[in-house]
């Protein structure tokens, strides 16, 4: 059963008096249908305009969601071939970040995302999609194979930040992640980013220097969370919607600044209910990407990439 959100629950009770006018009209053999069909598209209506109109904190709400589809629901659903790569040659394998080789309409690509799970035994084994330095490296790694061999590489980004834990600490992470930021800028094979759900701090910067950058509909891109922000600046985590706000951490706001190319368009109640819908929607965006940055040389590619991320945050007063 698909866990509802606060915000949903008017849309369930409206679902609710429907099933239950079904059941009467079975019982009782009265004809109720034109009940029914006020009924659903009174529920229609109200769940676009819902979705249509949501805030920064109900956002973040579905970019949560305990079912949102994860890295390798979209890799299994829009990919063929997908061979993983393990480890970052120095010895520890971070299941927080996952990639590997695959074919994306039979072309070979490299793909590379954090991971999250859907249950506790699969979110401690990945961290709750929280990299350590070792998954930066492991990543660093395949950056530099697919830019050995001319390979397009995409990355899928949901992570509430690279993990602050003191053995992170101790090995290097806030050094894993700006050597990533750094080597990302050096490639010259197309890069492609989405943030598919939460896109926090620089945990998710380490995988997002891209020629192109996406966001799906519901997902947020941040510099912090806006319950950190929210405890750094009021001393309370549940002003978290006006730091949200405060923040411009949605995909409208962010296409206007120029952090990101396009938005994704999700299902309407979010991409956890229908991820076949969200998969194709996606894999759209990135093959008309690909085919944008396919005729540019290395060269291009590169100075693309930096002239991009050079201009974010101009100022002119």
């Amino acid at each position: 059963m698909t866990t509802v959100l606060d915000f949903e629950k008017p849309i369930l009770e409206i679902q609710e008096k429907i099933e239950e006018l079904k059941k009467m009209s079975q019982e009782s053999g009265m004809d109720v249908n034109k009940d029914i069909e006020v009924l659903e598209q009174e529920a229609e209506d109200f769940k676009r305009e819902l979705f249509s109109n949501l805030n920064p904190t109900q956002k973040m709400q579905i970019a949560r969601h305990p079912e949102r589809p994860n890295f390798t629901d979209f890799v299994n659903r829009m990919c063929t071939d997908f061979v993983e790569l393990h480890g970052d040659r120095v010895g520890t394998d971070d299941r927080a970040i996952i990639g590997g080789l695959a074919k994306l309409d039979g072309k070979p690509v490299m793909i590379i995302g954090t991971m999250k799970g859907k249950s506790t035994k699969e979110n401690l084994e990945y961290n709750f999609g929280m990299p350590q330095p070792e998954g930066y490296r492991k990543a660093l790694r395949l950056f530099k194979h697919a830019d050995k061999f001319n390979l397009p590489i995409i990355t899928i980004i949901d992570t509430p930040g690279a993990y602050p834990g003191i053995s992170a600490e101790e090995h290097a992470q806030g050094a894993a992640i700006a050597m990533n930021l750094r080597e990302m800028q050096k490639l010259g094979v197309p890069v492609i980013a989405i943030i598919s759900g939460e896109g926090c701090s620089g945990g998710a910067l380490g995988l997002a220097v891209a020629n192109r950058v996406y966001m799906l509909e519901h997902a947020y891109y941040t510099v912090i969370s806006p319950e950190g922000c929210a405890s750094i600046l009021w001393r309370d985590a549940s002003k978290n919607l006006e730091a949200a706000t405060a923040l411009k951490i949605t995909a409208p706001h962010l296409l206007k600044f120029g952090i990101i190319d396009g938005s994704i368009k999700e299902p309407v109640r979010g991409a956890h209910t229908d991820y076949e819908e969200m998969a194709a929607e996606m894999k759209k965006t990135i093959l008309s990407a690909l085919d944008e940055l396919s005729g540019m040389s290395r060269e291009e590619l590169r100075n693309q990439r930096y002239d991009k991320f050079r201009k974010m945050g101009a100022y002119i007063g």
